[in-house]
């Protein structure tokens, strides 16, 4: 009793107690980024003596920031002989000061006394500083992470719901864990208390990274505002410059990292990313050196350049990097899982899948690898289809209705391109197509999401959405195969070392090659970009994709690229974007590349600039484009105001032909539209104006008129159903059966699992007297649930005795008699089949 009140009295009467306050102001200069103020502060209460382990462990979390490894490491053993009760927090903080110092045993030998000292403690009163540094010591040791929350974290909230070091370690765990909507709610808790710490803005935007870039943008502002020395902040900013291609500026930012602390490892593991990303692998050796100066076997520093480099779609050199790091810390399931993601992206399902599945089993709470590993139960059920070295994975149903096809686009793809682009893939190459658009989220990005993504390519690994996915206004598939084909190719050429606008323009620009409808075309809306503030300078193209400020913008991303490339291929030919791609294989940077093959790189931004704006002014050159400038949508009266002012005006025109034929006042209608059609002959946007003759063509039951404005379309358009099925019907009712059979292909092209598709082309087929298309058609339509089987098997049937496969036809027949007993025609065709027989 004796010890404890003196132990009492000497907390209480101590001449060198500080306010509370005072520790409050020095952890405001901290958060601040004022270090040296705050080191100031800390240090004056330690070598007052003060008995508050907080104040070390403010210095030494000063001193850790700012690069002074050595002397953390004096504060720190000072520290640890003094404070030795309810230590556990001080004592991981010195884990990191060891490690730091390169003190690795020591390190290792404090880790096992902290174990044994955790052991000890489980089941006993903790406070709630312990408990936080207890969870965190076992997240380190893989230890269940949803206990962890539940056991700690969450018990220390509810010691204190204002602590606000519980929230922050639980969105740590979480965003480890990629629950990144549990990390954004428990941070806006932890901000609502603390509304000036740096660190929880920088938590904040790595949670709406996933999902939301302005969001995340937002919040990564707000910390450097509060602290524009904040470390982690400034990582991620130099990330973002990094992810677009911005290598000068991320080095800035770099350098403003090192101007707090010279010897940040992260820092200089980024410095060896950009080295590697402009082919400078000796410099990129000795950065990566550099990174572990100061701690020789820190396995984090492998497992950030791997984990950028792949993000690069380098996933060669990141799964080396992986191994690394696994190598140092055998047992992280965060490196073990990058590494199976890097592997799966490379066509290495045996080792991808065994590695995901060995994560999923050590750490449960990883939603991504749960994620994977559900979603690997299912598709063990999808139908595989190999040929040319390409392994197609499809729902069996929908491989079924349209595998044969999609193989055999895949195929004539890698034949073309890889002739075009002289180059071979050296591995098979894996195409898996979802019939559920959160299956392919899940295999593509790891979590539910990417509803704008139709397809995405690895290098060597394709996943696409299917039609079934789509909702009811799908896109092309066979445009979007091509389009990701193309991907693998120019990958391949260039092993992965390709910016993304590079790619994705080569890729739109070989759809339009392929087929004139495919990919992208001149629109009013792309013009208004164009000639607007949105053309991106060929220079700083990738940022395009990187942060969009909406869909359209996107969109407009793919659409500049792709031009790009033709007046690169125009302008220099199609042997000098082989020698690009060919110089970016052997590592040199895509602005160097450019300039070995283009000249200039501000020439050919200009050049290209120009070639851009021309043509958008050649687009509709007669029409006046000008907006009327109102707040408010005009009414119809206003535009006709404004269309009597300005005759050529394509926007009142435009409005003033919807109205007419929506009221169905063809005369007027019909003049409007004349106009618009002399002003932009070619348009094949939403509501253009051969979209609007062929519905007024509709109403009026002008079926040849209507048959025209059609086809007109439908040579225009890739995916637009509604017309392909109504121009069929219309064909099929002049018995224009080659239209029909075109058509048919259309609309298979974009939705293959319609019943409608297969019906026009088994009816174009015996009309034609084409068993061959009868037959397939039919062959489908059997899997469709059929409204008259008996009918369906015996039109079957005739086409395979035409096609000379006489048991086929009578199985068919047959089929057709179980159907319907007393089905005349085909007792006759099943006698006509067995008198082929006799000899």
């Amino acid at each position: 009793m004796r010890i404890l009140m003196c132990l009492v009295s000497c907390l209480l009467l101590s001449s060198g107690v500080a306010s509370a306050a005072d520790l409050d102001d020095a952890e405001a200069l901290y958060a601040a980024g004022d270090y040296e103020g705050c080191q100031t502060m800390a240090a004056k209460a330690v070598d007052k003596g003060i008995w508050n382990v907080r104040w070390p462990m403010l210095l030494i979390r000063c001193q850790l920031t700012t690069g002074q490894y050595a002397d953390a490491l004096t504060t720190y053993e000072a520290a640890a002989k003094r404070f030795t009760f309810n230590a556990l927090p001080l004592q991981l903080q010195g884990i990191e000061v060891l490690r730091m110092n390169n003190e690795t045993e020591r390190a290792e030998q404090e880790l096992v006394r902290i174990r044994e000292q955790v052991r000890r403690s489980l089941g006993r009163f903790m406070s709630k500083q312990s408990m936080v540094a207890t969870g965190r010591y076992l997240v380190t040791q893989g230890e269940d992470a949803r206990k962890i929350l539940e056991i700690f974290f969450d018990a220390a909230i509810e010691a204190d719901p204002k602590f606000v070091d519980a929230y922050v370690a639980s969105a740590e765990l979480a965003l480890q864990k990629n629950d990144f909507q549990l990390a954004a709610q428990t941070i806006d808790t932890a901000i609502q208390l603390q509304p000036d710490d740096p660190y929880l803005y920088y938590l904040k935007a790595q949670a709406w990274a996933p999902t939301d870039s302005q969001q995340a943008e937002t919040a990564l502002k707000a910390a450097l505002q509060r602290n524009p020395r904040h470390v982690p902040s400034l990582l991620l900013q130099a990330e973002r410059m990094i992810d677009g291609e911005r290598y000068e500026q991320a080095r800035q930012i770099l350098r403003d990292v090192f101007r707090v602390n010279p010897y940040q490892p992260k820092a200089w593991a980024f410095l060896a990313v950009i080295a590697n990303l402009e082919g400078k692998p000796e410099v990129e050796k000795l950065l990566r050196a550099t990174a572990l100066c100061t701690w020789e076997s820190n396995p984090d520093v492998d497992h950030w350049i791997g984990t950028k480099l792949s993000q690069k779609y380098r996933f060669v050199e990141g799964a080396e990097y992986q191994r690394r790091a696994l190598a140092l810390r055998p047992a992280s399931s965060q490196y073990r899982f990058q590494l199976a993601q890097d592997l799966l992206h490379l066509g290495d399902d045996e080792a991808g899948w065994e590695l995901a599945h060995q994560t999923q089993q050590d750490d449960p709470y990883n939603i991504v690898a749960y994620n994977l590993m559900t979603l690997h139960d299912s598709l063990d059920s999808f139908q595989i289809l190999q040929a040319d070295g390409i392994l197609l994975r499809m729902d069996p149903f929908e491989a079924e209705v349209y595998g044969q096809q999609a193989m055999e686009l895949l195929q004539t793809a890698k034949r073309t391109l890889c002739e075009k682009y002289d180059i071979q893939p050296e591995k098979q190459i894996i195409v898996e197509i979802f019939p559920r658009q959160r299956d392919f989220a899940i295999r593509t990005f790891g979590l539910p999401g990417g509803e704008g993504y139709l397809g995405v390519c690895f290098g060597r690994l394709i996943t696409a959405n299917s039609p079934a996915s789509q909702g009811p206004a799908p896109a092309n598939w066979r445009s979007v195969l091509w389009h990701e084909f193309c991907h693998v190719v120019t990958l391949e050429k260039t092993r992965n070392r390709m910016p993304r606008w590079l790619s994705e323009g080569i890729s739109v620009y070989e759809e339009r090659q392929r087929d004139p409808r495919w990919g992208q075309h001149m629109t009013p809306a792309f013009r208004e970009m164009i000639l607007g503030e949105d053309l991106t300078p060929v220079s700083r193209l990738s940022e395009a994709f990187l942060k969009p400020k909406s869909a359209m913008h996107v969109q407009f991303a793919y659409y500049e690229s792709s031009l790009v490339v033709e007046y690169f291929v125009d302008r220099y030919g199609i042997d000098a974007l082989n020698h690009l791609l060919t110089d970016l294989g052997v590592g040199m940077p895509i602005n160097e590349a450019l300039q070995r093959h283009a000249g200039s790189l501000a020439a050919l931004d200009s050049e290209f600039a120009d070639y851009a704006v021309e043509l958008a002014k050649q687009y509709g050159p007669d029409a006046d484009w000008q907006r009327p400038e109102s707040e408010r949508p005009l009414s119809l009266a206003q535009w006709q105001e404004l269309l009597a002012d300005s005759p050529n005006n394509y926007w009142a025109l435009k409005t003033a032909a919807e109205a007419a034929v929506q009221a169905e006042r063809w005369k007027p209608a019909a003049e409007l539209l004349d106009r618009l059609d002399a002003l932009l002959p070619l348009d094949a946007s939403a509501g253009c104006a051969t979209e609007l003759r062929a519905r007024m063509a509709a109403q009026r039951d002008d079926l040849d008129a209507e048959r025209q404005h059609l086809s007109e379309l439908t040579e225009r358009r890739d995916d637009d159903l509604p017309s392909y099925r109504r121009l069929a019907e219309i064909a099929a009712q002049q018995d224009e059966w080659e239209v029909v059979r075109d058509m048919a292909q259309q609309i298979l092209a974009v939705n293959p699992l319609l019943p409608v598709g297969h019906q026009r082309l088994a009816e174009a087929g015996e009309a034609q007297d084409r068993p061959e298309d009868t037959a397939q058609a039919l062959a489908v339509l059997s899997l469709m649930e059929p409204v008259d089987p008996a009918d369906l098997h015996y039109r079957w049937a005739a086409a395979l005795q035409k096609l000379n496969q006489p048991e086929a036809a009578k199985r068919q027949v047959l089929l057709a008699l179980e159907h319907a007993p007393r089905y005349r025609q085909a007792y006759q065709l099943l006698i006509s089949l067995h008198n082929e027989e006799q000899p």
